[in-house]
């Protein structure tokens, strides 16, 4: 059975199914409609899983792999410019920095830089196999001050993208 308004259809019957299967190019609006929504819906799932196993690679292969490496050698290639932060939450994760007069810069793009607004946290940084404490805290409000450092920070980023992160590191471990 067909209902028909003007010349889309809003149902197809059996002879529609066969007329889509044999061509499949001459589809009605209904049916053209519904394919491009389980198109869609399947692309979006692809991306879906493929995040949520980046995800899952990183946190678990690629971060404990860099962590092994930075302490095994602490004067290596990969040791001058990443370092083991240790976030107030007490999470340690590997991340790029800037050391310049008792501060140490980090740029953050994933979420956990959250843990540092406001005022910030106590942290602890593991830079060429010296730990080190300090406060951190990311920097929301000043975006000249954030483009200067990233301009030695990270000169070859996308301008504008990315939290700075600012550890004032503790006199005592220096």
């Amino acid at each position: 059975m067909i209902e028909r308004t003007g010349l889309s259809t809003t149902r197809c019957d059996l002879a529609d199914a066969w007329r889509h299967a044999v061509l499949p190019f001459l589809l009605c609006n209904h049916c053209a409609t519904m394919l491009i929504l389980r198109i869609l819906g399947g692309v979006v799932l692809l991306l879906v899983v493929l995040a949520l196993g980046y995800i899952v690679y990183a946190t678990n292969v690629t971060n404990p792999r860099v962590e092994r490496e930075l302490i095994e050698n602490p004067q290596g290639e990969r040791a001058g410019r990443v370092m083991m932060l240790t976030l107030p939450s007490g999470r340690r994760i590997p991340v790029n920095y800037y050391q310049e007069e008792g501060m140490v810069f980090a740029g953050a793009d994933g979420p956990w830089w959250k843990e540092m607004v406001g005022d910030g946290g106590r942290v602890s940084v593991l830079i060429r196999g010296e730990a080190r404490h300090g406060h951190g805290r990311a920097i929301e409000d000043d975006r000249a001050y954030t483009e200067r450092v990233f301009a030695k920070l990270r000169p070859n980023a996308v301008k504008g993208f990315g939290i700075l992160i600012e550890i004032k590191i503790d006199e005592a471990s220096r």
